[in-house]
């Protein structure tokens, strides 16, 4: 089985690199590869999305794609209506979202994360949004993280 695996823009995988060059060899239909990639992306316009392209039988040119989860930061920032985080998270801030943003994005993300509970998720999220600065409730992410830890904040478990 051949795996070709990229990034691509929800909804505009185009036949130019990187997926004509790396599928076109293989003898696949690129124009329904890339229509397939597309409809399977557009709900995730305006982000980069990890794709996989397998090719399961190469003589009958039959193929599978996995649509990965794109990065916390893309997720947050597209909730957050930001084009990019503020670069300098103690000093300015590119956004603002609701716990309920980010317990949305947590979610989404959980089977990626490193974290066994929603909590551990919510938090591991929290240091994003801190990262690019963006402000949860109007304060700071890591303010949330710590009322989260204290037990102020009930994240309610799933």
């Amino acid at each position: 089985m051949v795996a070709v695996k990229t990034m691509v823009e929800g909804g505009k995988a185009t036949t130019g690199p990187p997926l004509g060059p790396a599928l076109g060899p293989l003898g696949l239909n690129l124009g329904q590869v890339i229509k397939d990639i597309n409809e399977q992306t557009k709900s995730f316009a305006g982000m980069q999305v990890p794709v996989t392209v397998n090719v399961v039988d190469p003589s009958t040119k039959k193929y599978e794609i996995i649509i990965g989860i794109p990065p916390t930061s893309a997720l947050l920032k597209k909730e957050a209506g930001i084009a990019k985080g503020s670069g300098k998270n103690k000093e300015s801030y590119a956004g603002n979202l609701t716990l309920e943003q980010v317990k949305k994005v947590a979610e989404s993300k959980k089977s990626g994360l490193l974290s066994y509970t929603m909590k551990g998720a919510v938090l591991e999220v929290l240091g994003t949004a801190l990262s690019l600065g963006i402000t949860v409730d109007g304060k700071n992410a890591s303010e949330i993280q710590k009322l989260i830890k204290a037990g102020e904040i009930d994240i309610g478990e799933k």
